[in-house]
């Protein structure tokens, strides 16, 4: 026999910033290898990062009543670690090998 408890849990789904915060770094993984090598820039890198930026504006506009202080932290952490990320790619390919 199953236990009550188990029927009265509540399972809100995935919160809509881990979404977001997931679809960012699988982006970048793909757009940076792709548009940004050592010597230039392509430039739809930078317009990959404009479409990216403008449904991260919208989507975090759109969930901000759900947000906490804890995962707006979160996000803008994770900003930060893929704007490292894409710099230390760029900066391991252009040195030279060994």
């Amino acid at each position: 026999m199953v236990p009550e408890e188990v029927f009265k849990r509540r399972h809100y789904g995935t919160p809509p910033l881990f979404s977001l915060i997931i679809v960012n770094s699988v982006l970048i993984c793909f757009i940076v290898p792709f548009f940004a090598t050592c010597g230039t820039i392509h430039w739809l890198f930078w317009v990959f990062l404009a479409l990216l930026s403008t449904y991260n504006f919208f989507t975090v506009r759109r969930y901000r009543e759900e947000l906490t202080k804890v995962m707006l932290i979160a996000y803008g952490i994770s900003l930060v670690v893929e704007v490292a990320g894409i710099l230390l790619f760029l900066h391991k390919t252009c040195s030279p090998t060994l």
